[in-house]
């Protein structure tokens, strides 16, 4: 995907002419493979290091294209979301003092971002996922402006032929639907590569397989979307989610996602793989290329294989192989795409350190790793460890199944050690890094748990867009320094509720979980809500969650005085519909309404409520009392300020 123009108007000829042009390169590569050409006996590393960018209040900031005109023009790049950016680490020989060299390249990189951010007013995050996105946070106006990404948000959609669906369940449940790929800037990574022997790539990339899991078990650090707890890893489903292609089918037939962990074990080379996807999935763009690979070979050139590596840009294994070339030699690398951005540098190296030195170790303990372990179980772990992270169960072994931390102590620790060591990794730095993640289980504190720590807090229910910004905000404030997560302390909230900037909209702090009638239910149902909820407002709404009415206290009580001056029965009051006593056409806002226009309304209409809809369906609701509960810190602020005037 890093080609900049691509064109959208393509003909069916096209089409031909690209699939042709991925076949020829497919055919050079086999040559290439069969020729010995590609470089072997070499170990390199590489990272890519994405990042999250947010005001002052912890709100992401869509200033990543204004950043880059003041960054240095090589190292930094775009991202789908404009609140995203990249940084490109460069290669290092993967021995010695790597991976302090890749920890030195994100801090120093991190050092020059926040600088130029701070002249904005803004702050960097690193987050699998931004705690403080909100949905308005996801609009198309968001997409990072270059031909590459409305390109991939009208292929996948032309291709979905239909809104993308969200469904996730966690501690929270969430469920949207939405009209772009922009849910798919949710996620920020950090991508490690490993340059393996293409003769051998096949043993390799199954042993990466399988490391995936207790790696990613120790490293889970997206436990928050769009204000709901889902899974520790939630980018996980997100990604897979947030670009699938696949029609709901109502026959028996299979269809692959675009992102996947696979089916089953490589069993010969790399072709498999990028056989395996041609035959699968549909082209996405179709810019046929000037080269001819296998004149390139012929005349004792290295081809790009372009084609080739544009539709595998564009079809998202967790563990992804790559053809490139360093210094004009071809290679193979693997690439790790599961790991989160976060929290802080030292522990991106950490969990980069237990990955690698995990691959070593096992490549060098076992022949053949698929005899050792089903692929069902290690297709099992991966999706265990992206839901419960350190809590999960998983499968190791002779059948033997192990709590991740655990298994992480007693086998994967050690195993990632000697691998390590046998790469010729600087002793100190090995004692380092394993030592971050051994610490980070024993205190059982990975980026997840730190966050959802944070919103065991009650006050989360009822503020929950202020206290996620408040969250994101600290989290900038702690990678600062480079402290890794598990000496993290725990998350202070007292003052979630007195940066203005937390609560300037409505849709920051308005109340999401609602209680509701409908029209044709009965007033004793709403007296009952009142009652046991403690809520003295109710909007009333249709099947499809579009509002038609509200009940206040007030409405209710107009009502019972009428009734007390009637002869009706007891039971007739009790059984009057909902539609008789509400009132209709309420006042009402949206979610980006400022709380200013809020505080407005309410008084020029001498109302207590506002409930807030979005594209014509009920969202939330903002009342007297929450505007009170974010306006009594700020008072108590003001007041302590005005006593310590003198006179």
């Amino acid at each position: 995907m890093g080609q900049n123009d691509l064109n959208l108007h393509e003909n069916d000829e096209q089409k031909r002419a690209f699939t042709r042009a991925m076949l020829r390169d497919l055919e050079a590569l086999e040559l290439m493979l069969n020729r010995g050409m590609l470089e072997s006996g070499v170990r390199r590393v590489g990272a890519e290091q994405e990042v999250a960018l947010i005001d002052q209040s912890g709100s992401p900031a869509p200033i990543g294209e204004t950043l880059l005109e003041e960054l240095p023009a090589d190292g930094y790049t775009t991202e789908l979301g404009r609140f995203n950016l990249e940084v490109n680490l460069d290669p290092l020989a993967f021995s010695g003092t790597a991976l302090r060299e890749v920890e030195n390249q994100i801090t120093s990189s991190l050092k020059t971002l926040r600088e130029v951010a701070g002249r904005h007013d803004a702050m960097v995050v690193l987050a699998g996922i931004l705690p403080s996105l909100s949905k308005s946070d996801l609009v198309l106006d968001n997409l990072t402006d270059r031909p590459r990404y409305h390109a991939l948000n009208e292929a996948l959609t032309r291709m979905r032929r239909g809104p993308y669906e969200l469904n996730i369940s966690g501690i929270d449940e969430l469920s949207i639907i939405h009209e772009s790929i922009m849910v798919e800037a949710c996620n920020t990574s950090f991508q490690v590569h490993f340059q393996v022997d293409p003769e051998r790539f096949a043993r390799w990339y199954n042993v990466a397989q399988v490391a995936t899991a207790p790696v990613l078990a120790a490293a889970v650090n997206s436990p928050v979307l769009l204000g709901r707890r889902l899974w520790r890893e939630s980018r996980i489903a997100v990604f897979q989610q947030s670009i699938d292609t696949r029609v709901s089918q109502s026959g028996m037939r299979e269809f692959q996602p675009r992102v996947s962990f696979g089916n089953d074990w490589i069993r010969e080379s790399v072709l498999e793989i990028f056989q395996e996807d041609i035959a699968r999935f549909k082209p996405l763009f179709h810019e046929v290329p000037e080269e001819h690979p296998l004149k390139e070979l012929e005349e004792g050139r290295i081809p790009k294989l372009q084609a080739l590596c544009q539709h595998n840009g564009t079809v998202y294994r967790w563990n992804r192989a790559c053809y490139g070339t360093t210094n004009g030699v071809p290679h193979l690398r693997i690439e790790n795409r599961v790991l989160p951005s976060g929290p802080t540098p030292i522990d991106e190296v950490a969990n980069a350190a237990l990955w690698l030195g995990l691959l070593k170790g096992l490549y060098h303990t076992y022949e053949d790793i698929t005899t050792e372990i089903s692929f069902e179980a290690v297709h099992q772990n991966f999706l265990a460890a992206a839901r419960e992270g350190l809590d999960s169960q998983l499968h190791w072994f002779d059948g033997e199944t192990l709590p991740a931390g655990e298994m992480l102590r007693e086998k994967i620790i050690p195993l990632a050690r000697i691998g390590l060591e046998s790469a010729d990794i600087d002793p100190d730095d090995i004692d380092r890094y394993l030592g971050v993640i051994d610490n980070r289980v024993q205190k059982m504190q990975t980026g997840a748990s730190w966050v959802l720590k944070a919103l065991a807090d009650p006050e989360f229910d009822h503020h929950r867009g202020p206290m996620l910004s408040r969250i994101t905000a600290d989290m900038a404030s702690r990678q600062l320094d480079n402290t890794p997560v598990h000496e993290w302390t725990p998350f202070d909230d007292t003052t979630s509720l007195t940066d203005r900037r937390q609560v300037a909209r409505v849709g920051q702090y308005m109340a999401t979980d609602l209680f509701t009638v409908h029209e044709n239910d009965v007033v004793d149902l709403v007296t009952n809500l009142m009652d046991w909820k403690h809520i003295r407002h109710i909007p009333v709404e249709d099947d499809a969650h579009a509002l038609v009415g509200l009940v206040t206290h007030r409405d209710l009580l107009h009502h019972l005085r009428r009734l007390g001056r009637s002869e009706s029965s007891d039971e007739e009051v009790r059984s009057v519909p909902v539609s008789s006593i509400m009132s209709r056409n309420p006042i009402t806002v949206g979610p980006e309404t400022s709380t200013i226009d809020a505080v407005n309304l309410l008084h020029e209409h001498d109302i207590s409520c506002l409930p807030v809809v979005e594209n014509g369906r009920l969202v939330g609701i903002v009342t007297e009392h929450d505007l009170l509960k974010i306006a009594a810190p700020m008072l108590e602020r003001f007041l302590s300020n005005q006593s310590q005037t003198p006179d």
